[in-house]
């Protein structure tokens, strides 16, 4: 049981406080690697609860009747969470690479090339864009309203960030998310993970670009292109509004805050290895016992 109280409290409170919190975009990557252990030690106590509870009754000759009905939901919400996280991981992936392979066709129909752009497919549009379409096979994308809006020093600062995404592939670190999301029910789950997660990434590109070109250009390109939108499957900018960017890339970069980001990796390891240390060793112990 205690396995199971520690899954929704990853599921659900955990990350409804840390999406509160200021910090993180001090240090993205280390935020966004705190998150995946969240995620990751929500999962591993559900599934762990499921196998403790079905083990543990097995062996124990005469349970008390409360003690069934509690083992039973534990292991009925095990289940529910296994299958719903198989189920998610196979449909949003099909349904997300077919909608993305879709889109690169229509790209490589309807986009042109230009000098400005290298690499880029420019398609004609009133409204200025610029996104990712990711994949093995990534598209960068940019509309020929954004071509005349953007300078060349900012039109750079937009394809090194569109080209981060892809080279990061940040669009496997957002389904896997997404799948974690769907995992749980509705009533315990917050999707507080999944959109400090979009959040994130978009600051690590942001960080990327800034290295190469600078966070003047970058910043001019963010207000320039702001509101621009994104077509589902390609890289947006999740919880983090264009003004929140811009105002980040005046700050120092992550490179100052070593001894935060550090401080939360240990905290991510310390997420992942404590609930097994504190709550599975002695459930091994006690299984031991009957072998």
């Amino acid at each position: 049981m205690i396995l199971t109280a520690l899954a929704l409290v990853l599921a659900g409170p955990a990350p409804a406080w840390l999406a509160r919190s200021a910090w993180p975009s001090r240090v993205p990557r280390a935020a966004l690697v705190l998150w995946q252990a969240l995620a990751l030690a929500a999962l591993l106590s559900a599934l762990g609860a499921g196998l403790s509870v079905g083990t543990l009754a097995v062996l124990n000759e005469r349970p008390g009747t409360g003690m069934l009905i509690l083992h039973g939901l534990a292991f009925a919400f095990t289940v529910l969470v296994l299958a719903r996280l198989l189920w998610s991981a196979h449909t949003l992936g099909v349904s997300l690479r077919a909608r993305r392979r879709r889109h690169r066709q229509l790209v490589d129909l309807l986009g042109r090339d230009d000098r400005r752009a290298p690499g880029a497919h420019i398609l004609e549009a009133p409204s200025p864009f610029a996104y990712c379409v990711p994949g093995l096979q990534s598209r960068l994308v940019v509309s020929s309203s954004a071509l005349e809006a953007l300078g060349d020093d900012e039109l750079r600062a937009v394809l090194e960030h569109e080209r981060a995404h892809s080279r990061a592939r940040h669009d496997l670190v957002l389904e896997g998310f997404t799948a974690l999301h769907n995992a749980f029910p509705r009533v315990v789950r917050s999707r507080a993970a999944l959109d400090s997660a979009a959040g994130l990434v978009e600051m690590l590109a942001d960080d990327a670009a800034r290295r190469r070109t600078g966070a003047l250009p970058l910043g001019r390109a963010l207000a320039r292109l702001a509101g621009a939108p994104v077509p589902a499957g390609a890289m947006g900018s999740g919880s983090v509004t264009p003004l929140a960017r811009i105002q980040r890339l005046a700050a120092p970069g992550d490179e100052v805050h070593r001894s935060l980001a550090a401080a939360v990796y240990a905290g991510a390891a310390a997420i992942v290895t404590v609930p097994t240390l504190t709550v599975a060793a002695p459930w091994l112990a006690e299984l031991s016992a009957y072998v």
